[in-house]
């Protein structure tokens, strides 16, 4: 494997992690613990990465201004956010109102809820309302009502593939 091919390796570990042992990564990348550290020195020069003792992590979003995208926060912690998205929905009455706000934990609330019936969301967030309204004809009839002001009304639905981010802000307007 190239330095380069190494280096990216690493750097989507601690973007997914947020922090990377220079002993795992001897382990997975199969160098030397020198190799490992020569590439976690490179990486923190770039700015890409803080080196701490036993190994790296992120670095803090104050000193870079960027923020993982939708899609990466999603799989942090996904543990956890199912844990809250189970005992958020365990609080709610079929033919409830509940609001949901925005995040990737809301979003796990959300995923939750859809199995609610005759359920009422009130949301801001547009991969929310989305999740809550692309449902199969045969779930329609218990479909959670979507009330939002980040998402069309009925006949219209956005849908996004992937997820925007600052890169690669997508979507399209289907019928």
């Amino acid at each position: 494997m190239l330095a380069l091919q190494r280096r990216a390796l690493i750097l989507d570990l601690v973007r997914r992690d947020g922090a990377v042992r220079v002993a795992r990564l001897v382990e997975q990348l199969g160098v030397s613990d020198m190799t490992v550290r020569r590439d976690l020195e490179a990486l923190a020069r770039s700015g890409s990465l803080e080196k701490v003792h036993g190994g790296a992590v992120a670095t803090s979003k104050a000193t870079t201004g960027e923020e993982p995208c939708f899609e990466a926060k999603t799989s942090l912690e996904s543990t956890a956010k199912a844990a809250v998205a189970t005992a958020a929905a365990g609080l709610v009455e079929p033919g409830g109102v509940v609001a949901v706000s925005g995040g990737t934990t809301a979003f796990a609330v959300a995923a939750a809820l859809r199995r609610i019936p005759g359920l009422t969301v009130v949301t801001n967030s547009l991969p929310v309302a989305d999740l809550l309204r692309g449902r199969t004809e045969e779930q329609d009839a218990g479909a959670p009502t979507v009330l939002s002001p980040a998402a069309p009304r009925r006949g219209r639905r956005r849908s996004w593939g992937p997820w925007p981010t600052r890169r690669s802000a997508r979507c399209a307007w289907t019928s």
